[in-house]
């Protein structure tokens, strides 16, 4: 439910990875960013992407990259990444980046550099991969992501979740409704509107 700007984005690139649109040369998107609060659908756009391209969504936990062994956590993460090339065309969904990546942007931190050699293994790929993979990155806190990571030309654009406004918490609820079942016609529009006007502040 809402999320219009993001959704118009999508569907002028749904047919960058058919066959047609290869045949003629046209050149898939690389990703995009998503920053915003926790529960505001960050993930959920990103299933909803790869069904709306046709590609199968691949998620990576920057997370589990790193080991306490010399140079394993670098391995790791080009390791990981060649399977992905190998699957694509695919979405490469790297969830909560910040988690992972975060707080490195002044230097190696505590950890003798491996958050830094990491970073640089995943700015290369991003940089010089070649295969269809429409790479998302999503963010709780831009702040704490370093400056090269969102560099123009890594991704082609970046998104911000924010808190639903009252039409948008009026979609939602119709999108749960007919999960269940139900129609949001089938009611009065005072109740809607009592409960659009309870879930104020709240997340999706």
């Amino acid at each position: 439910g809402g999320m219009e700007n993001l959704k118009a984005w999508i569907s002028k690139r749904a047919r960058c990875y058919s066959d047609e649109a290869r045949e003629f040369g046209v050149e898939p998107p690389k990703g995009m960013v998503l920053v915003g609060v926790p529960g505001s659908g960050k993930s959920l756009v990103a299933k909803a992407i790869a069904g709306e391209l046709g590609v199968p969504l691949v998620r990576m936990d920057f997370g589990k990259v790193f080991s306490s062994y010399v140079g394993s956590s670098e391995q790791r993460v080009r390791s990981a990444l060649r399977m992905v090339e190998s699957m694509a065309p695919c979405v490469l969904l790297a969830d909560e980046i910040d988690k992972g990546l975060g707080g490195i942007s002044g230097g190696g931190g505590s950890d003798s550099g491996v958050s830094m050699r990491v970073l640089g293994s995943f700015l290369t790929w991003l940089q010089d991969c070649e295969y269809p993979v429409f790479t998302m990155m999503t963010a709780n806190n831009v702040d704490a992501l370093p400056p090269e990571l969102l560099r123009r030309g890594r991704f082609d654009a970046i998104f911000s979740t924010t808190m639903p406004t009252a039409s948008e918490r009026r979609e939602v609820l119709a999108i749960h409704l007919k999960k269940r079942g139900r129609n949001i016609d089938d009611y009065s529009e005072d109740d809607i509107q009592e409960v659009v006007d309870a879930s104020d502040k709240y997340v999706p």
